[in-house]
């Protein structure tokens, strides 16, 4: 069974706390930009963002990426789940994902902000992997639980060496999305889990 701990509004699985991760992207090539059957997930907000800044973003793409988003848009609309995501190469990979020199996987949002060209890192989805946040309208709350996938066996064997709890792994994506006196009052709250 899980077990949850509430902070504010935020309604968080304990597995973020108990269990231990930490990318290896060595291991795993960033995988998670291609595999899976929906993009990356795209707030409301980031649509607007993604539009603001895709002229910048466009020299930091690899053609076929520019191709999809030419013909899809900056972001797809699930109709069955009601969600917005970025769009995908032929169903594959996420158009937003490049290639470093030893072919792993990065985004190229991602290398457009490391390169000062916007203020965006990338999707608030991608920065808090391996948790998955969710919205309950009508609790008017929102969940966070760990997403465990087999494509990351890697991070989690390597987060158990270095004993990196998966929120301690993800501080910064966590005080982007929700702030600093967040993130320490979930640390607190794991320090005095039993």
């Amino acid at each position: 069974m899980i077990a949850m701990l509430m902070i504010g509004d935020v309604l968080i699985s304990d597995d973020i706390i108990r269990e231990q991760f930490l990318c290896n992207l060595n291991a795993c090539k960033g995988a998670c930009c291609w595999e899976g059957d929906l993009g990356a997930p795209v707030a409301p907000e980031e649509r607007y963002t993604l539009t603001r800044i895709f002229e910048a973003v466009r020299p930091f793409l690899r053609p076929a990426g520019i191709a999809t988003i030419e013909q899809e848009g900056l972001w797809t609309h699930d109709e069955e789940s009601g969600h917005y995501a970025t769009p995908l190469i032929d169903g594959g990979p996420c158009a937003y994902m490049v290639y470093d020199d030893n072919g792993i996987a990065k985004c190229g949002l991602e290398q457009a902000y490391n390169a000062g060209k916007t203020d965006f890192r990338k999707p608030i989805s991608c920065h808090l992997y391996p948790i998955r946040a969710s919205v309950d309208e009508r609790a008017g709350m929102q969940a966070l639980n760990y997403d465990r996938w087999d494509i990351c066996s890697a991070a989690c064997e390597r987060g158990r060496q270095q004993q990196l709890p998966v929120y301690q792994f993800l501080r910064e994506a966590l005080i982007r999305k929700f702030g600093e006196d967040f993130y320490e009052e979930l640390d607190a709250a794991a320090k005095n889990l039993p």
